[in-house]
């Protein structure tokens, strides 16, 4: 195999098929809709959300400013939210269990490329972020990251590496910083 890229060929490479290439035209309509419609109205954010494909449980709240690349490429469990300004890069799929909580500016990256073929293909691998979970402001998970369910990803923490079930993590890289415990509600 040659070192050698050919940018010409590379560029003119059909990257998706051509039904995802008419999804995203379709989406890139859909996506101003979702902008448009007013906070506090979840109900049609997650009817169009489903129109192109996600798959969204029971009283989700998406903010009207988070950013989802491919809606057909998301499915969310009841009672969970996804904050303002947060980034779903989800070429590959994400999963987000119920109950869970994806902070304001949170970044999800479900893909990548594969940096050692000097073509860097794209990777589409996914994400999984478990029930009772916390992805706080500005965090980060990569690709084929799985955040175990109750586990908390602390403020700007990122995550390249699985995170285990109730564990809370901070830092870049993100390292383990405690177990963490629920308390019975009053």
């Amino acid at each position: 195999m040659s070192d050698e890229l050919n940018i010409e060929a590379n560029r003119n490479a059909q990257k998706y098929p051509l039904r995802v290439q008419l999804m995203r035209v379709f989406w890139a309509f859909g996506k101003v809709l979702f902008r448009l419609v007013p906070r506090p109205l979840y109900g049609p954010r997650r009817f169009l959300l489903k129109c192109f494909g996600a798959k969204i449980g029971r009283n989700v709240n998406i903010a009207n400013t988070a950013t989802i690349y491919f809606p057909w490429n998301l499915e969310v469990g009841d009672w969970s939210s996804i904050g303002e300004r947060a980034m779903i890069y989800n070429l590959g799929k994400i999963t987000v269990g119920k109950q869970a909580t994806i902070s304001q500016g949170a970044h999800l990256c479900a893909g990548s490329h594969d940096y050692r073929n000097p073509a860097m293909p794209l990777l589409t691998l996914p994400i999984s972020v478990g029930e009772k979970a916390w992805i706080c402001a500005d965090a980060f998970i990569g690709p084929n990251v799985t955040v175990g369910d109750g586990a908390v990803v602390g403020a700007r923490a990122v995550a390249c590496k699985d995170v285990e079930p109730w564990t809370v993590v901070a830092g870049n890289p993100a390292k383990e910083v405690r177990k963490r415990e629920m308390r019975e509600q009053p």
